[in-house]
């Protein structure tokens, strides 16, 4: 699904103002680190919401919030396999990785006691 949605001749002063948004959270967490951590994150937080809303407001912007909505849709149609399914799956592959393991250990093994038959 392609979404084609017209450039704004704003959406470069856009992106400027949420660099900018980052740029002052980056900037206040490290001015103000003698402050307490909680509201620190807090105002993190709130300039990556204004930044997020900001950018959702561009053209990509808004072609990412189509994309995630049709992801969503998508996901709904996925037929997730059963709690059966899932640990018969879980214990061929961790049987299959113990052989592997068993395999490569006997062949450490066995180069090894080559090397020391070789070296003396």
């Amino acid at each position: 699904m392609s979404v084609e949605t017209p450039a704004s001749r704003f959406d470069a002063l856009k992106w400027i103002v949420v660099f900018a948004l980052v740029a002052v959270a980056v900037v206040g967490n490290s001015y103000f680190a003698n402050e307490s951590l909680l509201y620190r994150v807090l105002g993190i937080l709130v300039l990556a919401a204004m930044a997020g809303f900001v950018a959702l407001q561009t053209a990509k912007g808004a072609a990412f919030w189509s994309l995630v909505k049709g992801s969503r849709t998508e996901i709904r149609k996925v037929v997730w396999p059963t709690r059966q399914e899932t640990v018969q799956t879980t214990l061929i592959v961790v049987a299959f990785v113990l052989v592997v393991a068993l395999i490569l250990w006997g062949l450490d093994s066995f180069l090894g006691w080559l090397v020391s038959l070789v070296i003396g």
